[in-house]
């Protein structure tokens, strides 16, 4: 039976030829094996690529990568939050970040375009959320450092094709492994129960991409009866922007923060560079943010609020909400 590769195929192919170090070899096997055609034909070249995938992963190369990507894959935390894309390939995550963020991602039309974490900072309202897109995750290939970056985020964004008639599979194998990584997304407001596991959780938010793609609409309300209950479903586009600004908006509420602005006495308030804590924060967590000789010598404060009288007094353990304007005086 005739193998038939692919165009796509034939370019991974020649990026393998190419390749001097064992973690460039590595990132175009895993790209030839996910793009392959799947039948009798290519069966022996598949099983070839998958020897030495694992000879790369056991050998010297395994090493030089991980040593390599401990040191450049850790994406440390900016702006009022940091919030992951993961999903299956081609779900449309690089497009995605490309549009919230305007950063610039590499995007293409076959799987694991995304080799290594894209950070890009979202801008909303006066503060910047920062984004960043991992590699895709499969059943034929993922590594813990992808889900290690997920962990320590803040919250994450699961990412799926919504013209992809296997979105339902889709969901649940990424659920899937990602739970054997250790890290389960629970649904916004609704936090998975301790079950003695070990698992991290982390508020997901379930986006259907490319809602601008033919079947899309229905295959919407087919994730919204399965998953509907357990994860809020946001439909979107990044080719025209729709579903982005609700989007955008509820990744902000997501991440539980609170936006605290601070004027000196006479003055007007510095409303360009608010400062941003955990909500539940109090007066005296906002002392010590801005100084930390601040919380030891803080006399009073004053506050403007929807919530209080303009000017009010409040002491140190008043809980700020988002726009307070606050007027410390220290001794």
């Amino acid at each position: 039976m005739p193998a038939n590769l692919t165009p796509q195929y034939k370019e991974a192919e020649e990026r393998y030829r190419a390749a001097r170090t064992p973690a460039e070899k590595l990132v175009a096997l895993e790209e030839m094996l996910s793009i392959i055609p799947k039948h009798k034909g290519t069966e022996h070249l598949q099983a070839d690529i998958k020897r030495k995938i694992a000879k790369l992963r056991d050998g010297d190369g395994k090493k030089d990568a991980q040593s390599k990507r401990g040191l450049e894959y850790n994406v440390e935390k900016e702006g009022a939050g940091q919030v992951t894309l993961v999903g299956p390939p081609n779900s449309g995550k690089s497009s995605l970040l490309s549009t919230l963020s305007k950063a610039h991602a590499e995007i293409g039309e076959y799987p694991f375009t995304t080799h290594k974490p894209q950070p890009g900072m979202m801008p909303y309202e006066d503060i910047r959320i920062q984004i960043v897109d991992l590699p895709p995750i499969s059943e034929e290939f993922t590594e813990a450092w992808v889900v290690a970056i997920a962990r320590n985020s803040d919250a994450v964004l699961l990412v799926l094709d919504a013209a992809d008639p296997d979105v339902l599979s889709q969901i649940e194998t990424t659920i899937s492994l990602l739970e054997k990584f250790k890290l389960r997304l629970c649904g916004w407001e609704k936090p998975c129960e301790d079950d003695g596991t070990g698992l991290t959780s982390r508020k997901t938010l379930m986006v259907l991409n490319k809602m601008d793609m033919p079947d899309a609409a229905y295959n919407l309300e087919i994730v919204r009866e399965f998953f509907g209950e357990s994860f809020p479903v946001y439909p979107v586009s990044s080719e025209t922007e729709s579903g982005l600004d609700v989007l955008k908006t509820d990744i902000f509420k997501m991440l539980d923060i609170v936006r605290v602005y601070t004027k000196m006495p006479g003055k007007p308030a510095d409303k360009e560079s608010p400062f941003v804590l955990a909500n539940g924060s109090t007066l005296l967590d906002l002392a010590s943010m801005i100084h930390k000789d601040f919380a030891q010598k803080l006399k009073f404060a004053k506050i403007w609020s929807h919530q209080k009288f303009e000017g009010q007094m409040v002491s140190r353990d008043y809980v700020l909400a988002d726009g307070d304007i606050i007027e410390l005086h220290v001794q």
